[in-house]
């Protein structure tokens, strides 16, 4: 069973950056594709940033919801088996909590606990 731990949330005032850590038990190499999630309250939970290998051995295709391309990356650090999400120009609507999800290449899925975002003046 893969276990994600999500780091780096906190309180923040608009405008200013945030980094989220993902920790993941496993290898890298054993995950297909990892993702960023997240979840207001009272709204559905929507993607923020998803990269996957895609039949490569590395994480070679990156996707970013609408409301946070330009602001948000997502990187990967094999080396550690984890994934980052580097949030800049945060805003009010940015507040949420953040999850990570990981699927395995044998087709599991995995959602870490999540870490809350808070933006406001």
């Amino acid at each position: 069973q893969v276990q994600l731990v999500e780091s780096g949330g906190g309180l923040v005032q608009p405008g200013e950056s945030l980094r989220l850590s993902c920790a993941v038990s496993e290898s890298i190499a054993t995950i297909e594709t990892m993702g960023w999630y997240r979840q207001a309250p009272g709204k559905q939970r929507e993607s923020v940033a998803v990269c996957t290998k895609g039949g490569s051995s590395v994480f070679a295709y990156f996707n970013y919801g609408d409301r946070v391309k330009g602001r948000f990356t997502f990187s990967i650090d094999n080396a550690k088996n984890a994934g980052h999400l580097e949030m800049r120009s945060l805003q009010a609507e940015d507040t949420a909590v953040y999850y990570c999800t990981v699927h395995t290449t044998s087709g599991y899925v995995y959602w870490g606990q999540g870490t809350q975002v808070t933006v406001s003046s």
